[in-house]
């Protein structure tokens, strides 16, 4: 019982920027994340579908991870949202002045760079498994779940 419950503890903390937070400031501030994806994208409508599409993929990703339903697809997905949002909105090269030594008021935008992509690296790890050959056992098999809540030998 104890590794079911520190299992489910270890992917909802995996989550939880996501669910409920991210998704839930979404739609209490649709109107700022709208203005915030306009940065990546000249159209309003395309800002708009991308903060919506945002909003479902970190619901329903978030809930195939906790629940370990599809929780490899969506881990797989959750890495790619995590990468395309660092590279997107978290753009640390293009900062006037951007230095990682000395004063600089824009190193934080370097921190949530990395986050992003360490955030990826879990998520990726979670749909591979730990093992070599697991990428190519997960592009085979996307919709099979890891079974985390299963008990017994890995």
């Amino acid at each position: 019982m104890l590794s079911v419950i520190a299992t489910l503890m270890a992917r909802a903390l995996l989550v939880a920027l996501f669910l409920p937070f991210s998704a839930l400031d979404k739609l209490l501030n649709f109107a700022g994340a709208t203005d915030q994806a306009r940065q990546a994208t000249a159209s309003l409508a395309f800002a708009r579908l991308l903060i919506v599409a945002g909003f479902c993929v970190e619901i329903v990703c978030s809930l195939t991870v906790l629940t370990g339903i599809a929780d490899r697809l969506g881990a797989f997905i959750l890495g790619l949202y995590c990468v395309v949002t660092a590279l997107l909105w978290k753009q640390f090269w293009n900062v006037p002045g951007f230095r990682l030594q000395g004063p600089d008021g824009d190193r934080e935008l370097f921190w949530d760079f990395l986050k992003n992509l360490a955030l990826a690296g879990g998520f990726l790890l979670l749909a591979f498994g730990g093992r070599a050959g697991g990428a190519a056992h997960f592009f085979a098999h996307p919709l099979l779940s890891s079974h985390p809540y299963a008990q017994g030998p890995l």
